[in-house]
């Protein structure tokens, strides 16, 4: 994808879940599409797996060039709901907010989300799943990716666990 080219990228909002149905449809009818993916962790029946995602659910780029493309076709293609306009006009993206996401793409072209600690350090917290829930405890770090390491009271002293970070919400 060209960021720079004829037309100005604007914004499609999508039917739920179909994405990538709408891009598909509107690169068949000539449009050039961007819709932005980043790896989401999802875990199942003790089971963790990194996933594709929409970066914005329910939304893609297109590139228009109004005086050449026949845009009103974009309301009716399937999976699409509407072109994000301001009255009547469709509302342009302004280009630079494209150029930043593909420079935060990796090799395989996913948006690198950096994952910060939601925590402050010495926060207290609250387990909420697994063999601690329920168990309060202080913020003391990360420990790897998308882990985080609490201090728990335990046995009348402070022991250091590792726990899933979505596993941990502040108390």
């Amino acid at each position: 994808m060209n960021v720079q080219g004829d037309g100005a990228w604007y914004v499609v909002h999508t039917q739920i879940n179909n994405e990538a149905k709408a891009a598909r449809n509107l690169a068949q009818q000539g449009f050039e599409v961007y819709l932005p993916h980043y790896l989401k962790r999802r875990s199942h029946a003790r089971k963790i797996e990194w996933v594709a995602a929409p970066l914005f659910p329910r939304y893609v780029f297109v590139r228009i060039n109004m005086a050449t493309q026949r845009w009103r076709s974009i309301q009716s293609t399937v999976g699409v709901c509407y072109l994000v306009a301001n009255g009547q006009d469709p509302t342009p993206v302004a280009q630079d907010v494209l150029m930043l996401l593909k420079s935060r793409e990796d090799e395989r072209g996913f948006i690198k989300v950096e994952h910060r600690p939601r925590f402050s350090l010495g926060e207290k917290v609250r387990v909420l799943a697994g063999a601690f829930a329920d168990s309060f405890g202080l913020f003391d770090g990360l420990s790897d990716r998308n882990r985080v390491a609490v201090l728990l009271d335990f046995l009348g002293r402070k022991v250091r666990v590792s726990l899933d970070a979505e596993a941990v919400a502040t108390a």
